[in-house]
């Protein structure tokens, strides 16, 4: 198995500006761009999450219904993210143990896993921080915008 450089989707070529139509691929699927609704089982933090993303996202044309999995993941360690760093704030970075040792809390390696699976996942979406710079918002498909806020709950 080679490894190498992941290879981005037109759409990723096209909001980077580095899309050239002779090596485009003819046959590449080209979802609907929409905001899917969200999982049941995302925590606070991670539905707030896919509030705040989703929209934006929707608006550059980077989101469609097929990417529900891969963004609800994204949330998802987004919220275990948040959860930890409160946790860590409030107990702190150490702990002792019962031999009365100080080691790093549990919760720093929590935090830092959830970090790295969100950026994993922002990264198989397209969207790491590198690219702001880079990105050039395109309009999304005509037909009805669906926003986030039909699926919040009260």
């Amino acid at each position: 198995m080679t490894k190498g450089r992941r290879p981005k989707s037109t759409m990723g070529k096209v909001i980077q500006g580095t899309f050239r139509k002779d090596r485009a691929n003819p046959d590449e699927p080209k979802p609907k761009v929409g905001i899917p609704s969200p999982p049941d089982f995302l925590n606070a933090d991670a539905l707030q999450e896919w509030g705040r993303m989703s929209e934006k996202l929707y608006q550059l044309g980077m989101l469609a219904e097929i990417d529900r999995g891969i963004f609800a993941a994204y949330c998802q360690a987004f919220g275990r993210w948040a959860e930890a760093e409160r946790l860590i704030k409030e107990k702190g970075f150490l702990v002792k143990t019962s031999n009365g040792n100080i080691i790093q809390s549990p919760i720093v390696g929590i935090a830092n896993k959830a970090m790295k699976e969100m950026r994993d996942a922002a990264s198989l979406m397209g969207i790491p921080a590198t690219m702001r710079t880079k990105v050039h918002p395109i309009q999304p498909q005509s037909g009805e915008k669906t926003g986030f806020a039909k699926y919040q709950t009260n």
